[in-house]
């Protein structure tokens, strides 16, 4: 998940991640939400708010969902798949700015980076 690109400039979306790292509960921290780094968290979150996570069909497909970070060993192997819809040529112009998933995460706290990027 850490190659994912995402529309804007890396400080906007700093920006925007430094708003919702703001949202806490005034009684108990631990009962949430909770603000994680990791980018396959940070994807599980947003796909999370694109499905209708409470009813028993979404929550079905979210027990199906694997996010990584990297590339896990079993599927080291097996050949790569590419969606054209979403390929960054598809769908943001030239001159407009993007990030990757990974840069940001790393600036909010992700400290193993450089960890993925050795495996």
């Amino acid at each position: 998940c850490e190659k994912l690109n995402q529309s804007g400039s890396l400080y906007r979306n700093f920006l925007k991640w430094g708003e919702f790292r703001r949202k806490a509960t005034n009684v108990k921290h631990a009962h949430g939400p909770f603000h994680h780094r990791a980018p396959s968290k940070i994807m599980q979150r947003a796909i999370r708010g694109m499905i209708p996570h409470k009813t028993f069909k979404g929550r079905c497909a979210l027990d199906r969902l694997e996010c990584f970070d990297g590339v896990p060993p079993k599927y080291a192997r097996r050949k790569l798949k590419i969606v054209p819809r979403a390929q960054k040529i598809n769908c943001l112009k030239p001159h407009r700015p993007y990030c990757t998933l990974g840069d940001l995460s790393t600036k909010a706290g992700w400290k193993y980076k450089d960890l993925i990027e050795r495996l």
